[in-house]
């Protein structure tokens, strides 16, 4: 009787551990990475009897979850993608929706900006139309600093987004270690802790969804995480400290720092994958190029109608001054480079933009090779230029000059080993503006004027004469003694020789093509056209009185659609409406590709999440039939006990 006894006692506490198991499934249905367990169960050793081996019942030898370790580490994986491109995907709209906008961006403000400027030159004597494009010219300098103002505070954003999510790294590695650390203990009575696994499970999931991990089992239950390129994030029941700081090259910028014990390791351009690693991406691919490219087209601006102006006369009869601020203020060269913390000398550099149609959208980084040499290593593409010496004068080896950019005559006491970072473009567009008060400053006309003497015996005629370059600023009192009268010979083949004696000039013409001369360091382009004859005589004078003269401000319109940026390199270059068309249409391109790489991952990662789920979630409907299933066993079990029982008190009751 004992052995039947001992049979459905056995039966009864099987049973009973069985609806536990079930009991903690169903109540674990919404735990996150919760594994649904089962109790392992096995016969009890059977004794020997006269009629042979007779069962002793049965017991429970080991509660398993059911997991699958490829499969976990599939939803990891997926996890770490699916937030990183969210994070990215969440900024580029943003980005695309500032820079495409109506309201807002650029491209309505050049448009706005040259139609006024073709107001003004259809009656250039016109105070109204004159007040009307420095009207707009203030307008796009508005709207260059804001837009640039609202990259600022996306940046700004994105540093406030990284040391949150650091903190959070950091906070789950040390939860991670602290599992490892518990694991490790309850796994030393032979069983394996499976909701201390399931939990260490969870963190490192959700780990994932900020920074990418690789995780390594230690074959002892501990397990370690690394990220970047091997730095390691949890040792054993030892983690590291996951901290932003403001960059060494610019605190503008915060670096991700792993602090291990005393020392701390730069990860910044080595972390990959989850929100850190989508954050990290779209600063460094998209924002800082959108600040850059938005930057060249200020200084190109800026530069190329100072300029034009400068090459006019005003209404006031006076050589044209700068609309916009200029591009080599002290203002602007401050933002221009930055030394890098620890150089053993304090002296600044200064950035000289020589010519923009030259510049390119990179930073660049550079490195004192001793203390006069340099060299300069451009982000983009990692080409390093130079040596150059900061003593060259132009023309010699060395000269430091680059991609539109002047080093050359640095004064400073420089050592070798300092490092710089050059952003000469990051943060131009903040500082553009309009320096110009009076519309009748607009130096609409240009300063000379041509016309055929009376007394010609021929049809020739002649162009008004352009100043294509001279010396910044022109001189009036030296603008007025450039007159020059030109007398023709033919040579009777549609060429001739212009001939001048006070200066000195012969200059070879072909009729209907324009020609060029210099006088006093001033270049004056002009056409003679039409059949003059031998001994004709052409002036040119300065324009006394040209309030009506509107040549220079044609020349100002014409630079709407010249290639006046991307010329580097012997590059054709592009307008400046074509160089913001071309950013808007590259993040238009990368928001598009985003929102795609976005959708995919996101199925990818519902796929993975499905299969996990498939094997290793808890199904209630499941869950319902063994808790039927083992509450008939339990019944059984104790049915067994009952009959036992029963043929118990039958026997003694027969002995009696």
């Amino acid at each position: 009787m004992a052995d039947l006894f001992n049979i459905g006692l056995s039966g009864l506490r099987a049973a009973q551990t069985n609806l536990s198991v079930t009991g903690q499934n169903i109540t674990n249905v919404s735990t996150p990475g919760y594994s649904r367990q089962t109790a392992i169960q096995t016969a009890n050793p059977p004794g020997y009897s006269g009629a042979g081996y007779m069962g002793t019942g049965t017991k429970v030898v080991d509660v398993q979850r059911i997991y699958n370790q490829f499969l976990t580490n599939q939803v990891r994986t997926t996890t770490s993608a699916a937030a990183a491109n969210h994070a990215y995907n969440i900024q580029i709209e943003e980005l695309n929706s500032t820079l495409s906008s109506t309201a807002s961006g650029i491209t309505t403000g050049l448009k706005s900006y040259f139609a006024a400027l073709q107001t003004s030159i259809e009656d250039p004597a016109s105070l109204p139309g004159r007040q009307l494009f420095l009207s707009e010219a203030q307008g796009l300098a508005g709207r260059f600093n804001s837009v640039h103002q609202q990259l600022a505070t996306q940046n700004q954003f994105l540093n406030q987004q990284m040391t949150t999510v650091a903190e959070q790294v950091s906070r789950l590695a040390v939860s991670v270690a602290g599992y490892n650390d518990a694991i490790s203990k309850a796994a030393a009575n032979g069983a394996a802790p499976n909701d201390l696994l399931d939990a260490r499970d969870e963190a490192i999931r959700q780990l994932s969804e900020y920074v990418s991990v690789t995780v390594v089992d230690q074959g002892d239950n501990s397990i370690n995480l690394f990220i970047g390129s091997g730095q390691p994030l949890v040792v054993g029941k030892e983690a590291s400290v996951l901290q932003t700081k403001p960059g060494l090259s610019d605190p503008g910028r915060l670096d991700i720092q792993l602090v291990s014990g005393n020392s701390a390791q730069d990860v910044s351009d080595l972390i990959s994958g989850g929100e850190l690693g989508g954050l990290l991406r779209y600063r460094d691919d998209v924002l800082d190029q959108a600040f850059n490219a938005l930057g060249r087209i200020s200084l190109a601006i800026a530069s190329e109608f100072n300029q034009q102006l400068g090459k006019g006369l005003d209404l006031n009869g006076q050589v044209g001054s700068d609309l916009f601020g200029d591009i080599n203020s002290d203002a602007y060269m401050d933002l221009r480079s930055r030394g890098r913390e620890g150089n053993r000398s304090d002296a600044a550099l200064d950035v000289r933009i020589a010519d923009t149609s030259t510049l390119s959208t990179s930073d660049y980084e550079l490195t004192f090779t001793s203390d006069t040499e340099f060299t300069v290593r451009r982000v983009n593409d990692n080409r390093v230029l130079g040596p150059f010496d900061v003593n060259a004068a132009e023309g010699e080896p060395g000269y430091a000059a680059f991609d539109g950019l002047d080093l050359s005559g640095q004064t400073g006491n420089y050592m070798e080993g300092d490092r710089y970072l050059l952003t000469p473009t990051r943060n131009a567009a903040q500082s553009l503006s309009v320096v110009m008060t009076e519309p009748q400053q607009l130096a609409f006309a240009s300063p000379m004027t041509a016309q055929a003497s009376l007394d010609n015996r021929g049809t020739g005629n002649v162009n008004q004469p352009l100043l294509t370059s001279g010396p910044q600023p022109l001189d009036l009192d030296r603008l007025k003694a450039l007159g020059v009268e030109f007398s023709y010979a033919d040579n009777g083949d549609g060429t001739g020789v212009l001939t001048s004696t006070n200066p000195p000039l012969s200059i070879d013409v072909t009729l209907g093509q324009p020609f060029s001369w210099e006088v006093d360091g001033h270049e004056f382009s002009m056409t003679l056209s039409g059949k003059p004859l031998d001994g004709d005589s052409f002036s040119v004078d300065f324009n006394s009185g040209g309030v009506a003269d509107n040549r220079n401000a044609l020349a100002l319109a014409g630079l709407q659609t010249q290639q006046v940026l991307g010329k580097g390199e012997g590059a054709r270059g592009f307008s400046l409406l074509d160089g913001y068309g071309d950013l808007v249409q590259k993040v238009a391109t990368f928001t598009a590709q985003s929102r795609t790489e976005t959708e995919a991952n996101m199925a990818m990662l519902a796929q993975a999440t499905n299969n996990r789920n498939s094997v290793s979630a808890v199904n209630l409907d499941e869950e319902a039939a063994s808790l039927i299933q083992f509450e008939q066993y339990y019944n059984a079990s104790a049915q067994i006990i009952q009959v036992a029982r029963t043929v118990f008190d039958t026997l003694i009751s027969s002995m009696r």
